[in-house]
């Protein structure tokens, strides 16, 4: 009785020492990540409070994490064109929706039946979407195509379809399509299903992180497009957040280039307007982000390394 009292008190001890050592690991390793999330929130913090300090005060005291001097004056000049500044936010809005939920159907409907080993033309379609990867016909037989024969120029479809198919998300779709078992797929078609229903009721559930992280990627891509509308939009209620912003910082260093050209008029804060537009650029995309990163990391690795 005594040797196992003695033996259970040992056991206790050394649950103990590995709980304490557990313990210390956990303090460590949390405080070690919470520590580089805030080293990686400070740039943003710093261009946040930049926006919000007058622009003396930054020629001055340089940046700073807390404003010396609070200012407003960087917003007010960006919002001095509200209604064009309103209208490019929708456009931007809407064709980050249209264009994510067109793009996701239009790579994952081409995505699965090349994943599908019971499709004949499987390697061949997947040979030339990956081609694509590799070569492209250039900027200006696109152009051409866009403009004198898709005739889509000053429309909202020319800033959608320029980023409707992607071949790294098509084969990104198609690896992470191909690790779902073959039987429930055959199972689907001896209850009668159809392709399309097979599809969308059990192969699209299934997908759900390789295709949240896919549409990530693409509102990422159709948020921050102003190249787009530098080539094909002519009509100003159809300018895109992006490029509204890219057209104010160009003429706010056109005017700091020649001080002469702007003698008498109003001093443009240039370092504050700076740091305002990029607050209006990145804010929604970090809140769409919190929704999304639970399916980030998932839909990456599942979908890259089986196969």
């Amino acid at each position: 009785m005594q040797t196992d009292a003695t033996h259970l008190i040992q056991l206790n001890r050394t649950a103990a020492a590995h709980s304490a050592k557990e313990r210390l690991f956990h303090f460590f390793l949390y405080g070690g990540l919470s520590l580089f999330a805030l080293f990686c929130l400070l740039p943003l913090a710093l261009v946040v409070t930049s926006s919000l300090t007058e622009e003396t005060t930054l020629a001055k005291y340089g940046y700073s994490l807390w404003p010396k001097e609070l200012s407003l004056s960087a917003y007010t000049y960006v919002f001095r064109n509200g209604e064009q500044l309103l209208a490019s936010y929708g456009v931007t809005a809407l064709i980050t929706v249209l264009g994510t939920l067109i793009g996701l159907l239009v790579c994952s409907l081409l995505a699965y039946p090349m994943s599908r080993k019971d499709f004949r033309l499987r390697n061949p379609l997947s040979f030339y979407v990956f081609f694509t990867m590799l070569f492209n016909g250039g900027l200006v037989p696109t152009y051409i195509i866009v403009t004198q024969f898709l005739h889509l120029k000053d429309t909202l479809w020319v800033l959608i379809f320029t980023h409707t198919v992607n071949a790294f998300y098509v084969l990104l779709l198609r690896t992470f399509f191909a690790t779902i078992p073959d039987s429930l797929i055959e199972s689907a078609k001896l209850e009668g299903a159809g392709e399309f229903r097979i599809f969308f009721q059990i192969v699209a559930p299934l997908a759900t992180p390789a295709l949240a992280t896919v549409g990530l990627f693409f509102t990422l891509i159709y948020w921050n497009d102003w190249f787009q509308a530098l080539l094909y939009i002519d009509n100003r209620s159809l300018l895109p957040l992006q490029y509204l912003l890219v057209m104010l910082m160009t003429s706010i260093e056109f005017m700091d280039l020649n001080p002469n050209a702007t003698s008498g008029m109003e001093m443009v804060p240039t370092e504050s307007v700076r740091m305002a537009m990029a607050v209006l650029a990145v804010g929604p995309m970090s809140v769409i982000y919190l929704f999304f990163q639970k399916f980030f990391v998932r839909g990456l690795t599942v979908g890259a390394v089986k196969s």
